[in-house]
């Protein structure tokens, strides 16, 4: 299968950046359209008891996810590719979904720290992934 659009996902994580270095194998082989996702998220722990974010703590993560986007997009384009850098607000799988279903992405690739096969089939982020994405997934795991 060639991979003309693939979407990263990106949060900065050592395993982020793991799984950066395998887009830009799998971008550099298949000449394939990139682009980066950071997801600024809205943990629950982040909204009062009235249920509404204080607009200066969603204005923090924000910036601490175009931080990530920056360094993210910095990086692939230091391996000599072309990308472009997407920021969004919301609940990660979501956003990354939404956004691989936007662009037409043939491949969304993520990060994943490998910490006992119990975490993956609970509900962890990329299991969520792998039942709603709208394409194939590429993971790539980090052993704990």
């Amino acid at each position: 299968m060639l991979f003309n659009k693939v979407l990263m996902a990106y949060n900065g994580s050592e395993e982020g950046k793991r799984a950066l270095l395998a887009c830009s194998n799998i971008v550099s082989f298949t000449k394939a359209e990139t682009h980066l996702l950071a997801v600024a998220g809205m943990p629950s722990s982040m909204f009062l008891t009235e249920g509404f974010l204080p607009e200066e703590l969603l204005e923090e993560e924000k910036n601490r996810a175009r931080e990530v986007l920056d360094e993210g997009v910095a990086q692939l384009q230091g391996s000599g590719l072309s990308v472009t850098g997407h920021l969004a607000v919301g609940e990660p799988v979501e956003e990354i979904c939404r956004l691989a279903s936007e662009i037409g992405a043939d491949l969304i690739v993520i990060g994943h720290e490998q910490k006992g096969i119990a975490r993956w089939w609970r509900g962890s982020v990329g299991k969520s992934l792998l039942d709603y994405a709208p394409c194939s997934v590429f993971v790539s795991v980090t052993r704990a």
